[in-house]
């Protein structure tokens, strides 16, 4: 058996098929969308089952038409006449036209960025898909909870939460389950999962569920006897605040960027009282972007058919000047990677705009975009050191002493996906969260 099928992105949004083998042709003067599926050898069925017919295909799907792939060479030689223009999402994919009856233009650029413009804003159809991923994901994370205090390990959580969306149709996880504890919860994209839990504070569980082919991105960090301890719950809250407030400002026309620069503010106002930040003002402090030795990433992204899913010709959050040249910053994959000098570049767009003018390549939020908001504060030791505690500018606001006491926590992350309304927002996760999350785990419930 070859591996499992996964189907491109671009093409699922513009054909909602979800098999191999196919192709989508789009006609744009005539509005006629055809979905090109292959005829399946019955000797085929017998060793890997059948996929859907023509008939099938135009039962679920909107396309205008449903044909099979054999015909498509001539379609192609009848459709493309001497002058016209196809557009092809990737140069390898382009067709042999060599039986055309002039010159064909082949663009293979111009699609990508239209289609990453329109994917950007989701359907109502598209809305509805994310919020039963959410929903179900959340579901998952409760069912976690609930078996907490039984577990021995991360593998457990790993295979309660993977086993409990199998079982409501969403076997397909939309990125690698993250179920940290201890100090493996400061490892951002942590995914061994086969620790145990005994002596340690707190796990940090990430992971969503995709549901026809959309996605989810939940994350929960929650404590392993039950209780917090005060170290953790301070930094429970800190995170809460941070989240609390930010999706309070979601709305149309907000600049996402500076949601994470509010998110950071707390961040450094709190750390400073809890004594972690110490010998200058929170003003000074966030100036120098100390803050990012313990929120080093980006407050959150796009989420669609993709975790990390496109954001159109504009960034979510670093515009085209934020990374200095030669500098440490940028992204790793699609996350963005927050250091002093991104932090400050941001902060001096920010300071020299008015309020509602957006830095050069920054996004503006807009109706039913889906975004997450994915604040957290994190202890880890090796990047603390490198870059903070042997750096003198950075070192003299860190309390090594008090910092000392919060390494065992490891990190705290929490995640939700944000849907723009006209004049708002509304969260689509419903995992629990504070005191809820707190009895779950405590008290447990029966989910299945």
């Amino acid at each position: 058996m070859g591996p499992k099928f996964h189907q491109r992105r671009y093409f699922y949004y513009l054909s909602g098929a979800s098999f191999p083998g196919c192709s989508v042709t789009y006609d744009i003067a005539r509005d006629h969308l055809i979905l090109w599926i292959p005829y399946v050898d019955p000797r085929n069925v017998l060793w890997y089952g059948k996929s859907p017919s023509t008939d099938d295909c135009r039962a679920i799907s909107t396309v205008d038409d449903v044909r099979y792939i054999s015909g498509l060479d001539k379609f192609l030689y009848t459709a493309l006449v001497p002058g016209s223009t196809l557009f092809v999402l990737h140069p390898e994919q382009k067709p042999k036209l060599e039986s055309t009856k002039g010159v064909v233009n082949i663009d293979t650029v111009k699609l990508r960025p239209a289609m990453d413009a329109a994917r950007v804003i989701k359907t109502d159809y598209e809305v509805a898909m994310i919020r039963r991923a959410n929903a179900i994901s959340s579901a998952a994370h409760k069912a976690v909870m609930s078996r907490l205090k039984k577990l021995a390990s991360e593998r457990e959580i790993d295979a309660i939460f993977s086993g409990f969306c199998t079982a409501q149709g969403a076997p397909n996880q939309a990125y690698p389950i993250i179920a940290g504890s201890g100090p493996n919860a400061s490892t951002l994209h942590y995914e061994l999962n086969n620790e145990p839990l005994a002596g340690r504070q707190l796990v940090c569980l990430d992971a969503g569920a995709e549901w026809n082919c959309y996605a989810s991105d939940v994350t929960r960090t929650f404590p392993i006897s039950g209780t917090f301890t005060p170290e953790a719950a301070a930094i429970h809250a800190i995170v809460t605040r941070m989240q609390n407030e930010c999706i309070q400002r979601v709305k149309p026309g907000i600049v996402f960027s500076t949601l994470h620069l509010h998110a950071c503010i707390v961040a450094v106002t709190e750390l400073l009282r809890l004594g972690i930040l110490h010998n200058g003002t929170a003003a000074e402090i966030f100036n120098r972007g100390t803050v990012t030795a313990f929120f080093p990433h980006g407050l959150g992204h796009h989420v669609g058919l993709e975790v990390h899913d496109v954001s159109g010709p504009q960034r979510l959050l670093l515009g085209a000047t934020a990374v200095p040249k030669g500098r440490r910053g940028g992204a790793i994959g699609k996350r963005e990677v927050m250091t002093p000098e991104t932090l400050a570049v941001m902060y001096r767009e920010a300071l020299a705009l008015s309020p509602w003018a957006a830095p050069k390549g920054q996004q503006r939020l807009e109706k039913n975009m889906v975004v997450t908001i994915e604040p957290g504060i994190y202890f880890c030791r090796e990047y603390i050191q490198a870059y903070f505690l042997d750096n003198p500018t950075h070192a003299k606001y860190i309390n090594k002493e008090v910092l000392e006491k919060y390494y065992p926590v490891g990190g705290v992350r929490i995640e939700d996906c944000i849907l723009v309304t006209d004049d708002g927002n509304q969260n689509l996760t419903t995992a629990p969260k504070g005191d809820e999350m707190l009895a779950v785990i405590n008290e447990g419930c029966i989910l299945y």
